[in-house]
């Protein structure tokens, strides 16, 4: 039942996710930020039961820093993360899968001219570079207005309004109550909460 949202635009990406932790008709928690942090430049947006929601994230967060002290500071790009990613999800889908839909934001400037960019995941392993992209229910509510309002060359602004109008979408529509949502940026200054429903540092 969980909401994930991502949309590319000129400078970066922005990634949504609704902060409800729920399992069968309980509701646990109503502030879990389910955007991890990859690197300075990128961040997981990660769909699915709590319990491999963390594990996966922190899994890959770990070893993507692992990566970067083993290699003298030599960063991944959003590229090579994202099909590290799918190699996990790839080889756990033979032991112990994951449950989890992930959307991978990431910021990468290789000749001085930077440019955001998504990757979509799901548990199957199956790895797709978007524009935007949308996992759970939410889906079938929320990529006809992408698919609408999305152009080449968005701003920062804009790829916001577009979010916003998704999340208006399933407070209207939705038969799931998802009353609050985070909302964050991924651009050269870095991964950045710009709003949240409930502060995650509330426990």
């Amino acid at each position: 039942m969980d909401t994930v949202i991502g949309v590319q635009y000129e400078g970066g990406v922005i990634l949504a996710a609704d902060q409800s932790n729920a399992r069968s008709i309980l509701t646990y928690q109503s502030n879990l930020d389910k955007i991890t942090k990859l690197s300075p430049s990128s961040a997981l947006a990660v769909s699915g039961p709590n319990s491999d929601l963390v594990n996966f994230s922190e899994y890959i967060s770990k070893n993507i820093s692992l990566y970067q002290l083993s290699n003298d500071g030599l960063q991944l790009s959003t590229h090579a993360q994202a099909n590290y990613c799918r190699g996990e999800l790839a080889t756990a889908l033979r032991k112990g899968p994951y449950q989890v839909n992930c959307l991978l934001g990431g910021y990468d400037a290789p000749s001085g001219k930077g440019k955001g960019s998504l990757y979509w995941m799901d548990n199957y392993a199956a790895l797709s570079k978007v524009n935007y992209g949308c996992q759970g229910y939410a889906s079938n509510f929320c990529l006809s207005i992408m698919d609408r309002d999305w152009t080449e060359g968005l701003d920062q602004d804009q790829a916001v309004a577009i979010v916003d109008k998704c999340i208006r979408e399933l407070e209207v529509r939705f038969v799931m109550s998802q009353p609050n949502f985070i909302v964050k940026v991924v651009d050269k200054d870095g991964v950045r909460t710009l709003k949240f429903g409930a502060d995650p540092a509330d426990n």
